[in-house]
């Protein structure tokens, strides 16, 4: 991931008509990365020990964590890919490109060059891809955990507003992409980089889940394969038992 990060994107060729796109105003971010960085990786974390404090349950922490680490490290490779591939500018590209404000026939940027470099990750959207990806993942381990999507936790809307509150503060993240200049939300491309970098997130968040948790839907929801996964095959086995004595005492019969 720290190759990646550091790595040069696709110079993505501009023409002159096209600098209008490019000239927003440059403009500190409304969640920095030394907020997102916490927000990432510290809260999702804190839920999970929360959770184990009240039940006490090794193999449920230990498969959490697995599942969220896998997906913030996928994410991580993913997006950073994309950004490469793509190389696309982002709104206040520029000011990065030209922080004195002149331009020359070539088109030749002279500022600095790991500014530059940061001005063409702009698709997909990081903020929001790894916001979705850890807020998602505590979305879905809360739903699993109080049966929010099955028989058992359904007709409590406090449950429901657990699941949606991380993902509301995943979505707030995202949305503050388009309001500090960092994404483009209007004109041709509407947001579709932060839209693309959310569902990345959220897609990523969801499979990893259900890597080492059972559906939503299942009654299992609150605990991990790992410890239920022997309780469901001593069930298989003494059900395929329950059926060979019931055939054979048909065929006694």
């Amino acid at each position: 991931y720290s190759e990646l990060e550091g790595a040069t994107p696709f110079t993505r060729k501009i023409q002159p008509d096209e600098l209008w796109l490019y000239k927003n105003p440059r403009s500190d971010s409304y969640v920095p990365t030394n907020v997102l960085w916490p927000l990432v990786f510290v809260t999702p974390t804190a839920v999970i020990l929360l959770v184990f404090l009240l039940q006490k349950d090794k193999t449920d922490v230990s498969q959490a964590i697995l599942g969220c680490s896998l997906g913030l490290s996928l994410n991580g490779v993913f997006t950073n890919i994309m950004k490469l591939i793509v190389g696309r500018p982002r709104p206040d590209f520029f000011w990065r490109c030209f922080p004195d404000g002149e331009v020359n026939p070539e088109l030749k940027c002279t500022g600095e060059e790991s500014v530059i470099i940061e001005g063409r990750k702009s698709f997909p959207s990081g903020h929001s891809s790894f916001s979705f990806v850890s807020m998602g993942f505590i979305a879905f381990y809360l739903a699993g955990k109080l049966h929010i999507f099955n028989s058992i936790g359904r007709g409590k809307s406090w449950r429901l507003c657990a699941f949606l509150l991380p993902l509301s503060v995943a979505l707030a993240v995202a949305l503050s992409r388009t309001c500090d200049y960092h994404h483009h939300w209007q004109g041709k491309y509407e947001f579709i980089y932060v839209l693309c970098g959310s569902l990345l997130g959220i897609s990523i968040s969801y499979l990893c889940y259900r890597q080492y948790y059972p559906s939503l839907t299942s009654i299992h929801s609150h605990r991990p394969y790992a410890a239920i996964t022997p309780h469901l095959e001593l069930e298989t086995v003494h059900s395929s038992q329950s059926s060979v004595q019931n055939e054979e005492q048909i065929k006694w019969i």
